[in-house]
């Protein structure tokens, strides 16, 4: 692990990154673009995006909403469970986000035809995905652990 300096201008540098993304979402919000997106990743239930996202329920809730009024994501009922909720993304939602993304990768590229070894720095950020899926996961067996043992009493 590199110094706490480097570790914290890297850190820095990955919420610029961030915030540069944001800047180039014409018709979503930073909330709004990472539920459509977990959505579009195959989480279909809310309580899964709350998790992969870190996010509380109400937060997510709100986004789904808001993203169902404008035609991004419909619930639809899971066969045999009236409770369950699935959730899916729409034609419209999926455009929004493609152009999104297309938005996002053109800022991106310019970026990193700056760096010594642009494809190094996508292949280090693309390892922080799967870790980051991992610790959601974690979390999320967690409190379901904790649930379970706090109904058992």
């Amino acid at each position: 692990m590199g110094k706490a300096q480097d570790l914290i201008d890297a850190a820095r540098a990955v919420i610029r990154l961030s915030r540069m993304f944001e800047r180039s979402f014409a018709d979503l919000s930073l909330a709004h673009y990472r539920v459509l997106a977990s959505v579009a990743a195959g989480d279909e239930q809310a309580s899964r995006v709350a998790a992969r996202l870190a996010l509380a329920k109400p937060t997510i809730s709100a986004s789904v909403e808001a993203l169902c009024q404008r035609g991004l994501l419909v619930r639809e009922q899971r066969s045999g469970d009236q409770r369950a909720v699935r959730l899916r993304v729409t034609p419209a939602g999926e455009q929004v986000l493609a152009d999104t993304e297309a938005a996002m990768l053109a800022r991106f590229a310019k970026v990193l035809e700056r760096l010594d070894d642009p494809e190094a720095t996508v292949r280090g950020l693309a390892e922080l995905g799967p870790v980051l899926d991992a610790l959601a996961d974690e979390r999320l067996a967690s409190r379901l652990g904790t649930r379970a043992a706090q109904d058992a009493r």
